[in-house]
């Protein structure tokens, strides 16, 4: 049975039980000095909770743990010469054994006999029934992949049943034990409770993953280059060794890149705060609300686009129009066509929506009694503003305007088009550089291995950011 076929007969259970509970509570009879605890509505999402969750928790980890426990069980039947292969060449031979033994599903019964017997051509028989098959594998494979498909096909009927059978028992649970003085509201607050720690304690072990995931091979790296080279080096030159030299040449100078991620970001906000800020005023104070139902959706359709999108806008359009510029004004050209200048200007114009729909509710959010307190004292709507309003909504702008750099450091795209990939030292914003998600992207593409510093730099390169 699929997984959305028994989680579509628990769910139908669980409704089944709320609406049978809540109609019993609705039908109990008042007692003389016994008031009913719990509305029937609560009785209901009571026995809903019990058909549903330790059902579906139970078919969750089931899940979970089946396929490992198969992987095991059938790695110790192979031949004891297989099993010392190295993990490569065991994640190759699990993969056809899977492969035939979910091909094995779609075979006739004759043809099953065929294939056991081992007189069937496995790669043609399979691609006539449209599974792709590399090889037709060793003789070991078939009785192996006849193991895998019999123990996941009773894992999956077990699964269902058990699931199932938790999930009428938990309905059974919740409709037995209606009374007047259950306390069913309880029950469910704490189950809701514990939900909204459940739901606090994943966010906070994702960012411990995240950051777990890449400490380990940041310390790999860090075993190959010194600190003090990734993290005061002026140069950035990776290059990729040859086999068997050891992977350990090349420059990891931090510098160049950290510069260029700020630079960047820098001249980004630079040109998105002002404008955005501005924007968000006129909107919470100046325009009717005509207006304002016009032009915030259209400010705000700046954050939908793409921002591959951005990027094709600053290398056909921005780029070759700030470099055409400088050479009309000065005879030569001074800004080059990929420069801080123009990732910046493009990347600024992608992020005044954020800064000026944020700044905008923020605004909106303080009180008028403020705005008429300081009308009422004889200032003008300007100053009211100034002294009164910003000073107001200054920390959340704040929060807004921090939300909006770490958009600016971690922009890839605009950045790899409109200011290049060279890893460059330099003060003027004409010039082209790089930053460091860029980097991180280059050293991560193609078809390599965790083990050379020119690949675990990346690590380094992402946990700093």
């Amino acid at each position: 049975m699929s997984v959305s076929w028994v989680l579509a007969i628990i769910i139908v259970i669980g409704v089944v039980a709320f609406m049978v509970a809540r109609l019993r509570a609705a039908r109990l009879e008042p007692q003389a000095g016994v008031k009913q605890h719990s509305l029937p509505g609560y009785h209901g999402s009571y026995a809903l909770i019990l058909a549903i969750f330790p059902a579906i928790i139970f078919f969750g980890i089931w899940k979970a743990a089946s396929p490992v426990y198969i992987d095991s069980a059938v790695w110790r039947g192979l031949p004891e010469q297989v099993r010392s292969a190295s993990d490569v060449n065991r994640s190759l031979t699990m993969g056809t054994i899977y492969t035939i033994g979910d091909g094995m599903r779609r075979l006739a019964p004759a043809e099953l006999d065929q294939v056991r017997s081992g007189q069937a051509d496995l790669k043609a028989l399979f691609a006539s029934k449209g599974v792709a098959l590399a090889s037709n594998g060793e003789a070991y494979m078939n009785p192996a992949a006849e193991s895998y498909r019999s123990m996941s096909d009773s894992s999956s009927l077990w699964s269902a049943v058990g699931a199932i059978l938790l999930s009428l028992a938990g309905a059974w649970l919740g409709l037995s034990g209606i009374t007047l003085r259950r306390r069913a509201r309880n029950n469910v607050e704490r189950v809701m409770l514990w939900g909204l720690i459940a739901a606090s304690t994943v966010a906070i072990l994702t960012t411990v993953g995240i950051v777990l995931s890449m400490l380990f091979q940041t310390l790999a790296f860090f075993q190959s280059v010194p600190l003090s080279n990734f993290f005061f080096g002026t140069v950035w030159d990776p290059r990729f060794a040859a086999a068997g030299s050891g992977g350990a040449e090349g420059q990891f100078g931090l510098i160049p890149l950290l510069a260029g991620t700020l630079y960047i970001a820098f001249v980004a906000m630079l040109f998105a705060v002002p404008v955005g800020l501005m924007a968000a005023v006129y909107m919470a104070e100046y325009a009717t609300p005509r207006v304002r139902s016009v032009v915030k959706p259209l400010l705000e359709v700046l954050a939908g686009i793409p921002t591959i999108v951005y990027g094709f806008f600053a290398l056909v359009t921005v780029g070759p129009f700030l470099r055409d510029i400088s050479t009309a004004i000065a005879g030569f050209t001074f800004i080059q066509a990929q420069s801080v200048l123009t990732a910046g200007l493009v990347m600024g114009i992608m992020l005044i929506p954020f800064v000026s729909s944020l700044s905008d509710d923020i605004i909106t959010a303080v009180p008028k009694a403020m705005r008429d307190g300081s009308l009422g004292l004889g200032a003008t709507r300007s100053e009211t503003i100034k002294r009164v309003v910003l000073p107001a909504a200054l920390p959340g702008i704040v929060g807004a305007l921090l939300l909006t750099a770490s958009r600016a450091i971690g922009e890839t795209m605009i950045v790899v088009l409109a200011a290049g990939v060279a890893a460059n030292l330099t003060l003027n914003p004409f010039e082209a550089m790089t930053t460091m998600t860029v980097k991180i992207v280059n050293q991560l593409t193609g078809d390599l291995e965790f083990t050379s510093p020119q690949t675990l730099v990346a690590f380094a390169l992402g946990i700093t950011l």
